[in-house]
């Protein structure tokens, strides 16, 4: 259906679902997560809210954040709830969501100043320090096992290598790309299934991550910081969200020494396993990798969003990307 259409639909839902009434409603383009529609509805007294209309993933996300901000954590805003008291809606075989729609100045804009960096570490710290919730059981669980994105990453080499003459412009530059990289892929794999291996027969102190708290998920307001989108949520050891701080995985926002250091000022003191870290940083490369890829060899994408996840692709073989630098032969974070 049509943009129009959609967005009429989702306003009648919304209104029967949560029993608000919004006045106008736009699709938001940000975002990799592509089972996943998120849009900004105004009401017509000014209040705004975030409307996310997913089929991919699970309620972790949902389930968590409500929970952190009925125990009072600052800097995360949990789901509306339905008239029936439940964190989300089921429309046409998908979930739909609301929360409250806090600022609209991204920590990616710049701005990040020492005081944000700050509270940056203190929220994060707050998540592992609070007692496991209720529906802890159900969580996702660190396995070390990556198979999702080691199969993705080999299925796409097949379609790359074979797709070199391509009649499609964007296709042709990501197989030229993808075949010229191929070494590096290989060491990627090879050295998350050696870390791998060695992490599963090792004890690891699990706790609740977000599991991707990187900038373009962190807004600010004021002094104020604001942790969002908790889909990823997983019981894992604490390098899986310190993986975003020390060094990054953004390659055109890599994390200065100076950032690190105003960071775990408010995190606190942190004994992080370099192997644990080695290890996210492989994972995170393959799956930056293999979600781009993907998208540019599917054709019912616009050829403008194709063309954004090629730039994403370059970006993690670039000199600032993750895939440089978990192949860093140094593992001292």
């Amino acid at each position: 259906m049509s943009d129009i259409s959609a967005a009429d639909r989702l306003r009648v839902w919304v209104r029967e679902d949560f029993g608000i009434d919004l006045v106008a409603i736009e699709p938001v383009g940000v975002g990799a997560d592509v089972a996943a529609e998120v849009w900004r509805g105004v009401c017509s007294g000014g209040a705004r809210y975030a409307v996310k209309y997913s089929c991919g993933g699970t309620t972790a996300g949902l389930t968590v954040s409500a929970w952190l901000v009925e125990r009072g954590v600052s800097g995360v805003v949990g789901p509306v709830a339905t008239r029936r008291g439940e964190l989300w809606s089921e429309r046409a075989g998908r979930r739909l969501s609301l929360v409250p729609w806090v600022s609209d100045d991204g920590a990616l804009n710049g701005g990040m100043t020492a005081h944000h960096w700050e509270s940056y570490g203190a929220l994060l710290a707050q998540v592992p320090a609070t007692p496991p919730v209720e529906a802890a059981t159900s969580l996702p669980r660190e396995d070390h096992t990556h198979e999702r994105w080691a199969s993705a990453v080999r299925v796409l080499h097949g379609d790359c290598t074979s797709a070199r003459d391509s009649a499609d412009h964007l296709v042709r530059c990501l197989a030229e790309q993808w075949c010229a990289a191929t070494d590096r892929i290989g060491a990627l794999l090879a050295q998350a299934d050696d870390l791998g291996r060695g992490l599963r027969s090792r004890h690891a102190s699990n706790v609740v991550c977000h599991g991707d708290p990187h900038l373009g998920n962190l807004l600010l307001r004021g002094e104020e910081v604001w942790l969002i989108d908790w889909d990823d949520t997983v019981v894992a050891p604490r390098e899986r969200d310190l993986l975003f701080v020390i060094g990054g995985v953004l390659p055109f926002a890599p994390v200065s020494p100076q950032e690190q250091q105003w960071f775990f000022a408010g995190y606190g003191p942190a004994d992080v396993d370099p192997d644990r870290l080695a290890y996210y940083r492989c994972v995170r490369a393959l799956e930056d990798l293999a979600g781009p890829a993907a998208q540019i060899l599917e054709l019912r994408y616009p050829d403008a969003e194709r063309a954004d996840a090629l730039s994403a692709f370059r970006g993690v073989l670039s000199s600032t990307g993750i895939a440089n630098l978990a192949l860093s032969p140094t593992r001292d974070g």
